[in-house]
């Protein structure tokens, strides 16, 4: 995955090691930033447990399915308000958890980042991993030298939840989320967030959007791809990706499972 991305010309963190099992690779964006993850070890992969969700489980779990955009993180001041706000509006919702790992800065030099966690889930969409992060040192996934891409990479516009029952999600999402601004249309409906917009599709709107019929149908309401905004294709416009609409396409086929759009934007954006 990370000789995949850096070839579409993002710039890529070091490797990064979870305590629970997972390993990953961070491209940072602004505003948010796009995990590349797997399971390093497996032996250390904690299980479910009552009231207990586990990353770590649901992943692997995930990929024993297929490869995929397995999960959509929300970014929060406060995991634990967000676990109270969720459990009086009567979703699932689970025991906090907190956890830190070694990061390394650009001088080589170890930091500590921590992290607490708020998970969420709905039973119509089982295979739709949500839920959202505190980050006690967010400065960490905002350094100059990192936000820069080659392929002029700068914000996820969209991502999309895809599934025929996926527009039903739209309450769940908009409870989750706070969002009150959103627009519908008869095969799919924008939820407009501070960071971008959440489109849950029914197939036939993601291929007018992607050129692609939608990945793991048998998902249920599930992530099938995602926007990436750029002040500039650069590489990008050299490669052979489709193009559908104002999105140059990588597909799943291609891309592990998940399509990938990019759309050129104004620099000044």
């Amino acid at each position: 995955m990370r000789s995949n991305y850096q070839a579409l010309g993002f710039t890529i963190v070091p490797r990064g090691q979870h305590p629970f099992g997972t390993g990953n690779s961070i491209i940072q964006l602004r505003g948010t930033y796009l995990e590349l993850l797997s399971v390093t070890n497996p032996q250390d992969v904690p299980e479910h447990r009552a009231g207990n969700f586990s990353f770590a489980a649901f992943n692997r779990d995930y990929l024993l399915r297929h490869d995929g955009f397995s999960m959509m993180v929300l970014d929060t001041s406060d995991a634990r308000a967000d676990i109270q706000a969720w459990h009086a509006a009567g979703l699932k919702t689970f025991e906090p958890f907190d956890f830190s790992r070694t990061g390394k800065m650009p001088d080589g030099t170890d930091v500590k980042v921590g992290f607490s966690l708020a998970f969420v889930n709905h039973p119509a969409a089982p295979w739709l991993g949500l839920f959202a992060c505190q980050h006690y040192r967010p400065e960490y996934y905002e350094q100059p030298q990192y936000l820069k891409h080659s392929n002029g990479a700068s914000t996820v516009r969209d991502v999309w939840i895809v599934g025929e029952t996926a527009m039903d999600l739209a309450s769940y999402i908009r409870t989750v989320t706070g969002a009150n601004s959103f627009s519908e249309g008869p095969h799919a409906i924008a939820i407009q967030t501070g960071t971008g917009t959440i489109v849950l599709a029914r197939a036939q709107a993601f291929e007018a959007a992607f050129g692609v019929t939608p990945p793991h149908p048998e998902d249920g309401p599930h992530l099938a791809g995602f926007t990436v905004a750029c002040r500039a294709l650069g590489p990008l416009a050299e490669l052979p990706l489709a193009k559908t609409g104002n999105r140059h396409v990588l597909t799943p086929a291609n891309n592990f499972g998940t399509a990938v759009g990019f759309v050129e934007v104004d620099g000044r954006q």
